[in-house]
């Protein structure tokens, strides 16, 4: 049944164990695994991982895998998938740029999920996530899915087919078969993003997820995938990809088994905006503090660059958002925010913040944007944005950011990402239950299983 690129992949998952990752990749992987429980918290109460919460508790497992924050169990498909909703919802986890973007935490949850209801390691899970980052990063050099009309998220499922299949400790064989019943009868379509979003924009990544755990454990029972699943007459490039492949020379550290390190290439988000947006945050929050009285503005002029002009910009619903998700994927009005407000927080996404009738009025008469070359030219090594603002007496004020904190070339530190996370769980957890979970997140590695991090999580712990 295999093809080069299914069988590359499957190769490359099988061959790694914990002794060959590094240890930058190992750190990395705590800090990752922390800042995806903190955004979840942070998002649990809100509507789209409500009802993902509503639907995974209709499945209950007794030894099955918890929904984060609560003592219930359920199948780990359910599990998982409720988990990566929540990590997902606020847009607050961490991104990767390339000729495709990516949320790869979204890999976290189904990964923690199969990890708990099967009495894998730590070691296995941080393994599996390594190799999960490895391959769903990598294939974002490799093709755009959105020029061609459909959704990262599909890369996502590659990843946890291999990373769970790794965990399972499948055969390369049996991780083919994974990989393939994830992509074929799975495919996500970009629609999810275009226009007025809505919760399914937050729900769309843990769904692949949960789709490619499916996948793997189908396999692990002995079920075979289709044929060819990347080169066949009806497979993934030509469905996907109008019949073009992958960039080879991207795969080529695959092809070696390097050991994993592409996760050290990601970066975790400082604001909770999409990521084409942080440095447009940046930007305008120093403009902010220049001009001090947000009431001197004039007119707002911001360039941006190509990728960021289609994803979050150009669409006439994103000068006047309706929902969370189109807010939080509108450059203009993220910019707005955070030069009226002098922040930008959970609540700048409130349907009343949204709403407010003189951030929509700025938004219709003050605020012009555009695409410049030059700054299309910056990307994806940056994500460089440039906001000049005018005055009510003429003066200008310009400030251009290519690098926001987060980004690999400007990386959070350990401190930053514990404070973030403390932000993220205070409405949930007292002090003591926040320092508690943290620290085991932290040492989760040296642990025997990760049965004491996510008890430390659930209300009766």
């Amino acid at each position: 049944m295999s093809d080069r690129y299914s069988r590359l992949f499957a190769s490359y998952a099988a061959a790694i164990s914990f002794e060959d990752l590094p240890a930058e990749t190992v750190h990395e992987t705590r800090r990752r695994i922390i800042d995806s429980i903190g955004v979840a918290m942070a998002a649990l109460g809100e509507g789209s991982p409500v009802a993902a919460r509503r639907y995974a508790s209709a499945l209950p497992l007794a030894g099955g895998a918890t929904l984060w924050g609560t003592g219930r169990r359920c199948a780990p498909e359910a599990a998982g998938f409720a988990n990566g909703v929540a990590v997902r919802y606020l847009d607050f986890n961490d991104t990767y740029l390339s000729l495709e973007p990516l949320h790869p935490s979204d890999v976290i949850p189904p990964l923690m999920a199969l990890a708990e209801w099967r009495g894998s390691s730590p070691r296995e899970l941080f393994t599996a996530i390594a190799i999960a980052y490895e391959i769903s990063v990598t294939l974002c050099d490799a093709a755009s899915l959105r020029s061609h009309g459909w959704d990262h998220v599909n890369y996502i499922a590659i990843g946890v087919a291999c990373g769970a299949g790794r965990m399972l400790g499948l055969s390369a064989d049996r991780i083919e078969d994974a990989i393939s019943l994830a992509v074929i009868p799975h495919a996500s379509m970009r629609q999810t993003r275009a226009g007025e979003l809505s919760m399914w924009k937050g729900a769309a990544a843990a769904n692949s997820a949960r789709n490619a755990l499916f996948a793997t454990l189908m396999a692990e029972a002995g079920m075979t995938g289709p044929y060819q699943p990347f080169e066949g007459e009806m497979g993934f490039f030509r469905e996907l990809l109008d019949g073009n492949g992958f960039d080879d020379e991207v795969l080529v550290s695959l092809e070696r088994r390097e050991p994993p390190r592409r996760m050290l290439d990601t970066y975790i988000k400082f604001w909770p905006v999409e990521y084409h947006a942080q440095s447009a945050v940046d930007a305008a929050l120093q403009l902010r503090d220049e001009l001090g009285d947000p009431g001197s503005i004039d007119h707002v002029k911001i360039e941006t660059f190509k990728a960021s002009f289609e994803i979050i910009a150009k669409d006439p619903e994103k000068w006047d958002p309706k929902t969370r998700e189109t807010a939080d994927h509108s450059l203009q009005y993220i910019v707005c925010a955070a030069l009226m407000d002098g922040e930008v927080t959970m609540r700048t996404f409130d349907l009343a913040r949204i709403r407010d009738p003189e951030t929509l009025a700025m938004l219709r008469e003050r605020v012009a944007l555009e695409e410049d070359a030059g700054l299309t030219s910056g990307y994806p090594a940056g994500i460089p944005n440039r906001i000049t603002v005018t005055t009510a007496d003429g003066s200008t004020f310009t400030k251009e950011v290519a690098f926001p904190r987060g980004h690999s070339r400007n990386p959070m530190t350990d401190e930053e990402v514990r404070s973030k996370f403390e932000t993220n769980v205070a409405a949930f957890w007292e002090a003591e239950r926040s320092g508690r979970v943290a620290s085991l997140a932290w040492e989760l590695d040296s642990a025997d299983s990760v049965d004491g991090l996510i008890a430390s999580m659930t209300k009766e712990s």
